[in-house]
């Protein structure tokens, strides 16, 4: 029975708890702050049987707001032939991102993918979850549902779902579409671009609000859709939760015989590391500080064979995927964090989750990626670190030695210019447009 004091709203998403990575993130943590300001979530997923994931975080179970209702339907999964023809154990990243090197079985692979399951491979979650959204509808007299992706096939759901009800939909767009850098990758005839650009230019023309994640990804569709209005895209970036840091906050100025280097996340070949690897190297070898390079997340083979055959053996550590908590525990102990951008077609957009958390964990944070990027802006907004171009090597050392030289100097006192990418304050903006 829904709360009498509580409107309940709809969320579509295909990744949910017990999956792991960002976009799990920003929908749990919208779901956690949403009965707070007067909104009962009635969550709609795939069933964990029957779902495709990349990476599994049975912690974020525990995280899920009790107050939220969550209903699971089945999906027809195509990636168990995947692994069954590859032998691979993982699934592949969204649209094979990051293996530039591949044979012609991943190269086959990619043409199925790309032109017989638009717009993506989890489409064979549609024809349930939009029979289970019907229902949903129905006993909970919703009149106002949101669908996020990826997988862009979720936004199908809400096409259908717009179409048979008078209810406002909310498409919450975390990544670009067609235009995603590693489009082009997946092999499409013409008869599949042409298929897939119309499913975007419904989803945007169809629903009542769209909300991206950053500024550059609002211009790159309002610039390609003229005829939709600017002020019906909104931007909400992905953000931190505050309660995350709570237990572990005094570990703020903890110092260790290591000056630690943090990097958190996938290190595909797309994110160059030469110049920052180099001047690690010659730091190391000088014996210009005790540097550690603490890397969770996984790492692509060029990365790994570069630490193994320089002199990083006593000084890297690789940890692989962590629960999310333990994530957040290696960017208290760290005394830089390091963040790449991804060196492909207009990632000035790009605005990972993790570029917050390093925000919340008040350390300095070295960005290498484009200057007049998105990340770089909040960086500088919230004087929180430096971002240099990718072979700027010469200011990637300077800045490495000056925080390693003047460590105090680094105490930050920008609460408050950070605050406003909290997740509970994102929750509010959500809402108001929900509102709207």
């Amino acid at each position: 029975m829904v709360k009498s004091f509580m409107k309940p709203i709809l969320i579509i998403t295909y990744y949910w708890p017990p999956s792991g990575g960002s976009g799990v993130q920003r929908w749990l943590k919208f779901v956690k702050y949403l009965p707070k300001l007067g909104y009962k979530p009635i969550v709609l997923t795939v069933d964990p049987d029957h779902a495709a994931y990349s990476i599994i975080d049975n912690s974020l179970l525990d995280e899920i707001n009790h107050e939220a209702e969550v209903f699971y339907s089945k999906s027809k999964d195509p990636f168990k032939w995947y692994k069954k023809i590859t032998r691979k154990k993982n699934i592949p990243q969204a649209g094979f991102a990051g293996q530039k090197s591949v044979g012609f079985l991943e190269k086959a692979m990619r043409f199925i993918r790309g032109n017989f399951f638009i717009p993506d491979a989890r489409k064979g979650w549609n024809k349930y979850a939009y029979k289970e959204a019907k229902e949903l509808i129905k006993k909970y007299n919703i009149e106002t549902f949101i669908t996020t992706s990826p997988p862009h096939s979720s936004q199908l759901i809400g096409l259908r779902l717009k179409k048979e009800f008078n209810l406002k939909w909310v498409s919450d767009l975390r990544d670009p579409w067609t235009d995603i850098y590693y489009y082009n990758d997946l092999l499409h005839m013409s008869y599949a671009k042409k298929k897939d650009l119309r499913y975007e230019k419904a989803t945007l023309e169809s629903a009542d609000e769209v909300i991206v994640v950053s500024l550059a990804i609002k211009k790159m569709f309002s610039d390609k859709y003229p005829g939709i209005s600017s002020n019906k895209i909104s931007v909400i970036p992905n953000g931190y939760d505050a309660t995350d840091f709570e237990g572990i906050s005094n570990l703020k100025n903890h110092s260790s015989e290591k000056f630690t280097i943090s990097y958190v996340g996938n290190m595909s070949e797309n994110y160059p590391m030469q110049s920052f690897l180099r001047v690690l190297n010659e730091l190391i070898i000088n014996s210009i500080g005790n540097i550690m390079f603490d890397i969770t997340g996984s790492v692509n083979s060029s990365v790994d064979q570069y630490f193994k055959s320089n002199n990083f053996q006593e000084s890297f550590l690789f940890n692989g995927y962590l629960p999310h908590s333990k994530a957040v525990e290696k960017l208290t102990y760290s005394n830089v964090l390091l963040l790449v951008i991804p060196k492909v077609k207009d990632n000035k957009g790009i605005l990972t989750g993790k570029l917050f958390e390093y925000l919340a964990a008040q350390k300095p944070i070295l960005c290498i990626g484009p200057v007049d990027g998105d990340a770089s802006k909040i960086i500088k907004e919230c004087n929180s670190g430096k971002t240099f171009d990718y072979d700027d090597e010469k200011g990637i050392k300077e800045y490495l030695i000056e925080v390693l030289n003047k460590p105090k100097s680094y105490a930050f006192n920008n609460e408050e210019k950070i605050k406003k990418y909290s997740r509970e304050e994102l929750a509010k903006t959500l809402v108001s447009l929900i509102n709207k």
